[in-house]
């Protein structure tokens, strides 16, 4: 059952960017080695709850990342939330990544590191404690986690498919 995301316009946000993952790439032809560089990058309002990722490719790094920031603003969604942590826990997954996420109380923090600790960031998420499990490599463990935040439901749509009412839950 999953649910049809209508695509979010990126004007209306004040969207922060955050560089995750730079790299180096050759590809090696007759005359010699291409060298470009690839990004990967995330930006999110964490205002709204708002988040979204992107990579882009080119001879420069700099135009690279504004290829990233392009792409990730053509994929932002909206996150569930309750106050400043997410709603329960949930377990992401792509490829060989698994993400973990779990709710945690205020003063908490965010407790991540590296890709995941930027996607929590940048969606507005106070507190929370996360796993990353398998995979190190930046690109999975992103889908990964953004697997986990789309998997997120909120109080209200649960008690619509059980069919009950939000406080007999």
């Amino acid at each position: 059952m999953p649910t049809v995301l209508k695509k979010l316009d990126a004007g209306q946000y004040q969207l922060k960017d955050q560089v995750v993952a730079i790299n180096r790439v050759t590809k090696v032809v007759k005359g010699g080695k291409n060298l470009s560089f690839a990004a990967l990058v995330v930006v999110g309002d964490p205002s709204a709850a708002v988040v979204g990722y992107g990579s882009g490719k080119a001879k420069e790094v700099p135009q690279a990342i504004r290829k990233g920031i392009e792409s990730a603003k053509k994929n932002l969604m909206r996150i569930n939330l309750t106050q400043t942590t997410i709603p329960h826990l949930v377990l992401g997954r792509y490829g060989s990544g698994r993400v973990l996420l779990k709710p945690a109380p205020q003063g908490t923090g965010v407790i991540a590191g590296g890709a995941v600790r930027a996607v929590m960031t940048s969606a507005g998420i106070q507190n929370v404690l996360t796993k990353s499990i398998g995979t190190t490599n930046p690109h999975n463990v992103i889908k990964a986690t953004f697997d986990a935040l789309k998997r997120l439901k909120n109080k209200e749509d649960v008690a619509s498919l059980r069919g009950k009412a939000v406080e007999e839950l």
